[in-house]
């Protein structure tokens, strides 16, 4: 019986709760909106409902309630008559995150159950606590409300950042013309646009491989020597957008393009002037390094990775601009390894797993990787090869696997026919340590190679999961043991009295990872980061589309926790470990991390009824 009924005679009882009215609520439906009056307080039954307030677009959600919770405290001001809003609008709105049944208690039954001291305690004690959780979310918005301040800020528009006045020609122009322009105008690209419609763009570098080294003539048009395949970028978009677009394609040019119309151009000096001028150019040496300036690149990307964390920056797009860059130094690290040993006598191509295979990377790890090769008769060479990446990337910041999963062992590397025997002893003998393995080896990502040579490689592996019913099985069995933990009592009893902590790589990531990988093979779904594989689930309506959307939302505010928690530890030189307090934790990360451990458990259960 709730706190508000309990001590009264059961007629009693029946009777107040025939005045109140109970109803059900759908995901998304308002329970209360922001300019409804409040006719008393809403218990809810079951489920979970957020409090949020819309601004400008966004809604910011100010509080989780879960079952057994009251909504409507405010509302108590105007019921005792000491409201000092006069006659305002309700400011919040109340919705429901799932399913959620409620009773709604008017004033009326709150009038009768107000002499006794029971109900008294139990609501001072309710608002006592919901006004140190409000207290507390003031405070960490209004720290995030100065970091977003900070004029140097990663979250700054493009729109902010570029060039208006944009130098065009048309693609009949001339070289000589062009080379003109960029002169008198001291710039070094110029927009090449017809009707105002993007056609390309002609850069120094540009008239200098494509006309100057090819000895052609100063009358060329400049539509043959532009680039037509241009990377733009919206006005909409962000700083890091631009700037991990730039660190992917290698240009330091982007038209910014609206409607189809050139609107104005970023260039990579303008985000040189916006950021750390040092660090900018540590992060352009990546694809110039040796081996003696290679560990100057992980301390770049991680000055790069704490700037766009105190910046705020959504961590889906901080790892994705954090994984180009690594990609980028193990692409260099591949380099040397091929100069070290020399070319290959073969087609070959190169996968790394774990983290860094599902782009999730943001402090170096150890070493996950393998090799594929077209035959067996070069395995020498390749062992050499392996042996070289090793080294090479070890003296990049990448710790040796201890488990010894790395290239330069004869376990992972070999011709397809190897990986074709390796994988079916995988498959038929099925052992935990088998799992083990496969789990590891299917988290991988192409990274760098033969592309033709990988095509056939992952067909080969299509083609073997198709005869792998008993395989599917035994990873399911595995996952069963590692349910993932269900934190859906109230919060306070949750994190101030119980439970005090959570492993959030053993316990909730690798259960959430695993459970996505096993979906996707069993639907031919051999490779692709976790949310690529969620993206194409969603295509073979194995997922509906609004519940991968509350996966992946769930995943981000996870790894949102995780990754900072981990940053944390990393800066204050503490040894590293995935086990969080959730005294540490802030009054919305313990929210959200409650949600989204309730999403994730219902991708796993999704799982399980497969078998």
């Amino acid at each position: 019986m709730h706190p508000l009924f309990s001590g009264l005679p059961k007629e009693e009882i029946d009777r107040l709760i025939a005045i109140c009215e109970r109803k059900t609520f759908e995901k998304d439906d308002t329970i209360l909106g922001k300019n409804e009056r409040r006719k008393g307080l809403v218990l809810l039954l079951d489920g979970v409902a957020e409090v949020y307030v819309e601004h400008e677009g966004y809604d910011e959600v100010l509080e989780v309630v879960q079952k057994g919770g009251l909504i409507g405290f405010s509302s108590l001001a105007d019921f005792l008559g000491v409201s000092k809003g006069g006659g305002k609008e309700e400011l919040v709105a109340v919705r429901a995150a799932e399913r959620c049944e409620v009773l709604i208690i008017p004033f009326s039954v709150l009038s009768r159950l107000w002499d006794d001291p029971n109900v008294h305690d139990y609501l001072l004690a309710q608002v006592c606590v919901r006004l140190k959780d409000v207290y507390v979310s003031l405070a960490e918005q209004i720290k995030q409300a100065r970091k977003f301040g900070d004029s140097t800020s990663f979250v700054v528009p493009v729109q902010d950042l570029m060039v208006r006045d944009v130098v065009t020609l048309p693609p009949t122009a001339t070289v000589q013309e062009a080379a003109k322009k960029m002169a008198e105008t001291h710039i070094s690209s110029i927009i090449v646009t017809e009707e105002k419609k993007l056609c390309g763009i002609v850069t120094e570098t540009d008239l200098v491989e494509r006309v100057l080294s090819c000895s052609l003539p100063y009358d060329t048009a400049i539509e043959r020597v532009m680039t037509k395949d241009v990377a733009t970028i919206s006005r909409f978009a962000y700083y890091y957008d631009a700037l991990a677009m730039m660190i992917e394609r290698g240009v330091k040019h982007l038209p910014v393009v609206d409607d189809e119309k050139v609107q104005g151009i970023v260039t990579f000096s303008d985000l040189m002037r916006k950021k750390n001028e040092s660090m900018m150019r540590t992060i352009q040496q990546i694809d110039h390094a040796d081996e003696r300036t290679l560990p100057k690149m992980k301390m770049a990307i991680y000055e790069l990775l704490g700037t766009m964390l105190s910046d705020q920056v959504p961590i889906a797009q901080c790892l994705n601009m954090i994984t180009k860059l690594y990609d980028r130094l193990v692409l260099r690290c591949m380099a040397l390894a091929v100069n070290k040993v020399g070319e290959p006598p073969c087609r070959f191509a190169f996968y790394q797993m774990g983290s860094s295979g599902r782009r999730e990377q943001f402090l170096l790890t150890d070493q996950d990787h393998f090799l594929v090769y077209e035959s067996d008769e070069h395995a020498a060479y390749f062992a050499k090869l392996g042996e070289a990446i090793v080294c090479v990337m070890e003296k990049a910041g990448y710790e040796r696997c201890k488990g010894k999963m790395m290239a330069s062992e004869k376990a992972w590397r070999g011709s397809l026919e190897t990986w074709k025997d390796r994988l079916r002893e995988w498959m038929i003998h099925a052992t935990n340590d088998n799992l083990l393995l496969a789990q590891n080896f299917f988290s991988y990502r192409f990274v760098y190679g033969d592309m033709d040579l990988h095509r056939t490689f992952e067909q080969q592996i299509r083609e073997q999961l198709n005869r792998a019913k008993i395989f599917f099985f035994r990873l399911v069995e595995i996952e069963k043991q590692n349910e993932i933990p269900t934190l859906d009592r109230p919060i306070r009893s949750i994190f101030g009295l119980e439970r005090k902590t959570i492993d959030m790589k053993k316990e909730v990531l690798f259960p959430y990872h695993h459970s996505v990988q096993i979906l996707s093979l069993i639907h031919g779904i051999v490779s692709g980061t976790p949310f690529e594989r969620i993206e194409k689930l969603k295509e073979k309506h194995v997922l509906s589309p609004s519940f991968a959307k509350d996966v992946q939302k769930a995943v981000e505010n996870v790894l949102a926790i995780y990754i900072r928690h981990k940053w944390n530890h990393y800066k204050a030189n503490k040894q590293a470990s995935s086990v969080l307090s959730f005294t540490t934790m802030t009054t919305r990360e313990k929210d959200e991390l409650i949600l989204s451990l309730k999403t994730l458990k219902q991708l796993q259960a999704q799982l399980f009824s497969h078998f």
